[in-house]
């Protein structure tokens, strides 16, 4: 049992790398896109739109598939197609490298951009519910948009949207799961690898536990935060 709690902590540890550089990057990454989402031009808001689409509309398991193997078809594609009558093979070799990711980092991408989706749709949400005359009240007080933005909607957004962000974290923690598509030694694959050798399906409930102790966490940080910033109530 000792042996197989220690290797699941080293699975969890990569579960919460994941976790935290899909925070890391997907949460700064939303606001552009939300912004995008809102912007007056049609050509900017479409791109975002069709990306918004394709990010919501498959599996994050298929994204995860074919951000790791795309590349390499890509590449096999062009260097058939085109050869050396446009290039010399060291060129190829560079484009192989820069087409080419680990699969730590392909997990890493796919997760922020299907994360960074999910996001930016929340805060599009929190953003259009604010009134317009706050906007009016701060242009009156002599606020510029920047500041308007941020020292005054910004923070009543944050409060509307927690709950809605809330539950996106902890669908984050149980996806962490499907980093095992591509061969990452996750928690769930470090479970399934004890199961199939101790032939036993104790490692998989010592697996959820592990996961529900996660989302206990996850869920009490995002309460106390929220008791923080109730005086926007």
């Amino acid at each position: 049992m000792i042996r197989m709690i220690g290797v699941m902590l080293t699975g969890a540890g990569t579960s919460l790398e994941v976790f935290f550089l899909t925070l890391l990057f997907s949460l700064p990454l939303a606001l552009p896109v939300a912004l995008g989402r809102m912007s007056g031009k049609p050509l900017l808001r479409g791109i975002v739109k069709f990306y918004l689409l394709i990010m919501r509309g498959t599996p994050l398991i298929l994204q995860l598939i074919f951000i790791y193997f795309a590349p390499k078809y890509l590449f096999q594609f062009l260097s058939s197609s085109l050869g050396e009558r446009i290039a010399s093979p060291g060129f190829w070799n560079v484009v192989r490298a820069a087409l080419s990711f680990n699969r730590f980092t392909a997990v890493i991408i796919a997760f922020t951009l299907n994360y960074a989706a999910y996001f930016a749709e929340i805060y599009r949400g929190g953003i259009e519910s604010i009134p317009r005359g706050q906007y009016e009240a701060a242009k009156v007080l002599g606020f510029t948009r920047r500041q308007t933005f941020f020292r005054v909607i910004m923070p009543q957004v944050i409060k509307r949207i927690l709950p809605a962000t809330g539950n996106e974290v902890i669908t984050l923690v149980k996806d962490t799961a499907l980093a095992q598509v591509i061969g990452v030694a996750e928690l769930f694959h470090a479970a399934q690898n004890a199961a199939a050798r101790e032939f036993s399906t104790m490692p998989i409930f010592v697996a959820g536990l592990f996961y529900l102790i996660m989302n206990w966490a996850v869920s009490a940080a995002f309460a106390r935060y929220e008791k923080k910033l109730s005086y926007y109530s």
